[in-house]
C-alpha cells in the first residue's frame, strides 16, 4: 500500500458509546444502528440532524494516496442521521455508514437529468490531491458533466481563477457558488483545526452537513491532538478560507476535502499530471493522520436506498441548471 508522508497507519479509537467495529483488508463496510433516531434537514443557518444510537462498521480506507488496509483495529462510535434534500431529492445520510445503495439515474426535469447517482461505498470514497479524484471507476481531474456516485455535488471553490488554462478544471460553475443553499447537505462550509504542537492549520471543506457532522467526530477522536473549538463558518465569509492549492486530499467524489494553511500544491496551475509539491518540513503528521483517518470512517455517506423523487420548482435557479445540462458548461 502506498501512503505518501505517513508510513504507520493509525486508527483512532472513537470516544463514547456504542458498538465494536473491526477494519479489515477486505475493503468492506458496514453500519447498523439501535435506538431512536431524529433527523433534519441541513440549511444555511449551519444546523445539521444528528441522532443517538450505536453503529459498527468497518474502512479499509488509510493514510494518503488511500489503498487496502492490511491492519484492524477497533473503535466505539455513535452513528448520526441526517437528512439530505434538494432539488425534490430527500436522502438519509450517516456518519460511519457504509453507503452504497441502487444506482439510479436522475430523471428528465430535475437538475442535472439523466446523469447516474447513489452507489458510492466507504471503501471507494478516497482519492488524492487532484479536484476530480475520489469518483469511482473515474480518472482524471475536474468534474464538469460527472455524476455523483455519493450524492453530494462536488466542492464549488468560488472565485479561484488559477493561473492560466491550466486551471479552468478548478471551475465548477454548472454546481453553482458556494453559497448556493440547494446544493445537497447546503451550502459549502469550513472548519479549522489548529496543532497544538505546531502552527499547522488543518480545515476541512464539504456541505454544511457534512462539516458539522465531521467536526463532531473529529473532536472526540482528535481532540488531544488540536487546540481550541473548531467552529464551521461559511466557505466564502473569510479571507482564510481555504484555497484548492491547499488541498491535501479529496474525498466522496471531490465533495469534502483536508486542506493545510500555508501549503501551495503548484501542481493545480500546471498541466494534468504534473507532481504535486511536498508537503512543507514538520508538518503536524499525527494530527494529519488522525483527521484523515476519522474522515475516512465517518464522512457521512448516503444510506442505502433508492433516491425519492418529488416534483421540481423550477424558478430562476432551476432553469440555469435545466440549460447547463441541455448545453453543457457556460
Amino acid at each position: 500500500m502506498f501512503v505518501p508522508f505517513i508510513t504507520a497507519k493509525r486508527l483512532y479509537p472513537r470516544k463514547g458509546g456504542g458498538g465494536r467495529g473491526k477494519g479489515s483488508s477486505s475493503g468492506s463496510s458496514s453500519s447498523s444502528s439501535s435506538g431512536s433516531s431524529g433527523s433534519s434537514s441541513s440549511s444555511s443557518s449551519g444546523k445539521s440532524g444528528s441522532s443517538s444510537g450505536s453503529s459498527s462498521g468497518s474502512s479499509s480506507s488509510s493514510g494518503f494516496g488511500f489503498g487496502s488496509s492490511s491492519s484492524s483495529s477497533s473503535r466505539k462510535s455513535s452513528s448520526r442521521k441526517s437528512t439530505v434534500s434538494n432539488s425534490g431529492r430527500s436522502r438519509q445520510s450517516s456518519s460511519y455508514g457504509g453507503g452504497g445503495g441502487r444506482m439510479s439515474t436522475i430523471p428528465a426535469g430535475q437538475p442535472f437529468a439523466g446523469r447516474l447517482v447513489g452507489g458510492g461505498t466507504r471503501n471507494q470514497i478516497f482519492g488524492t490531491r487532484t479536484y476530480g479524484s475520489g469518483y469511482p471507476g473515474i480518472a482524471g481531474r475536474g468534474v464538469a458533466g460527472r455524476g455523483f456516485p455519493f450524492y453530494f455535488w462536488p466542492i464549488a471553490w468560488g472565485g479561484f481563477a488559477g493561473a492560466g488554462s491550466a486551471a479552468l478544471f478548478l471551475r465548477g460553475d454548472e454546481y453553482g457558488a458556494p453559497n448556493n443553499d440547494t446544493r445537497p447537505g447546503g451550502p459549502m462550509y469550513t472548519a479549522a483545526f489548529n496543532s497544538n504542537t505546531t502552527s499547522d492549520v488543518f480545515r476541512i471543506v464539504a456541505d454544511n452537513t457534512t462539516v458539522y457532522n465531521l467536526v463532531a467526530d473529529l473532536s472526540a477522536n482528535c481532540s488531544s491532538r488540536f487546540s481550541g473549538t473548531p467552529t464551521p463558518v461559511p466557505l466564502n465569509s473569510s479571507a482564510t478560507a481555504p484555497q484548492p492549492e491547499q488541498a491535501l486530499q479529496y474525498y466522496r467524489a471531490s465533495s469534502a476535502s483536508l486542506t493545510l494553511d500555508g501549503y501551495n500544491n503548484t501542481a493545480v496551475s500546471e498541466p494534468e499530471g504534473a507532481s504535486d509539491t511536498s508537503l512543507p518540513s514538520g508538518v503536524d503528521a499525527g494530527l494529519m493522520d488522525c483527521l484523515n483517518q476519522t474522515i475516512g470512517l465517518a464522512i457521512p455517506l448516503i444510506d442505502g436506498a433508492p433516491a425519492s423523487w418529488a416534483k421540481p420548482n423550477v424558478g430562476v435557479l432551476g432553469i440555469f441548471w435545466i440549460l447547463v445540462c441541455v448545453f453543457g458548461r457556460f
